[in-house]
């Protein structure tokens, strides 16, 4: 009868009441009531989480961008009257990976068709692989320079998606011994001291999670949709360089020069 007395003069005690008295139930009294260290922990999870969910938004915008531009170049591609007409069509179409293909592949075209007189001009018609190695490195490097673009900022994402469950461990961690540090100077190990400090540690861990899944889901969805338009550029890359050397063999060996063109020139506008 008397441990019963005792026992309940303890719970009624104020010292044992006040952590359920000051913390709050829902999560945003507990990110309140949590310590500094764990406030600037949760802090950097939130911008991170911000972050990679505006990476997200503007990737998937930039990439159903390009995709749609991409359609309407091939369109204009495979309907076109001559190169030229169709260089200046496509640079309506700037997020567009193909037009940029095309367009860096027909300005290294021209630049070489310039710096040529007509006599290496007829020797080149006859042997093409020697001016499509100029265009071929400046298509490698137009399609280095997409990827690069259409990569940028998905190494947030890789990062916060493999970084993030930690930092919130860490969190997690120092809030529990903090709620440890407590209960060594109360004196008391009961439940209603330790369960506040330990659910707010573990918010960090949450937060955590909540910041790390979507970045881990986004960087996969978008690598896969990069390393597709990647294969696509390097389809139509190939496809493009074949179409020139055709172009070019033939007109190479028409020995009827309209308005005294070189075949190059005559190239760029039939």
């Amino acid at each position: 009868m008397l441990s019963h007395i005792l026992t309940a003069t303890a719970y009624a005690d104020p010292a044992f009441q006040t952590p359920c008295l000051t913390t709050g139930n829902n999560v945003i009294d507990m990110i309140i009531n949590a310590g500094p260290m764990v406030k600037v922990i949760l802090s950097i999870l939130i911008g991170l989480s911000i972050a990679c969910w505006s990476v997200i938004v503007l990737k998937y915008r930039m990439i159903r961008r390009a995709n749609r531009e991409s359609g309407e170049f091939m369109a204009l591609f495979r309907q076109r009257k001559n190169y030229s007409s169709l260089y200046r069509d496509s640079e309506r179409l700037p997020d567009s990976h193909l037009a940029e293909i095309f367009r860096v592949g027909y300005a290294e075209l021209s630049r070489v068709g310039k710096s040529m007189d007509s006599r290496n001009l007829s020797e080149v018609s006859a042997n093409p692989e020697v001016l499509l190695e100029n265009v071929e490195r400046a298509i490698q490097g137009g399609m280095t320079a997409e990827r690069q673009r259409l990569e940028r900022f998905l190494p947030l994402l890789a990062t916060t998606g493999s970084t993030a469950p930690f930092i919130g461990l860490f969190g997690t961690v120092w809030g529990i011994m903090t709620s440890f540090q407590e209960i060594g100077m109360r004196g008391a190990a009961n439940l209603a001291v330790v369960a506040p400090g330990i659910s707010e540690a573990l918010i960090a861990t949450a937060i955590g999670l909540v910041a790390a899944i979507p970045a881990v889901i986004g960087y996969n969805h978008f690598a896969t949709r990069v390393r597709g338009i990647e294969n696509e550029m390097s389809h139509f890359a190939a496809d493009y360089l074949n179409m020139l050397k055709r172009d070019l063999m033939r007109k190479g060996r028409q020995e009827d020069t309209s308005h005294g063109q070189a075949p190059m020139q005559r190239l760029m506008v039939d």
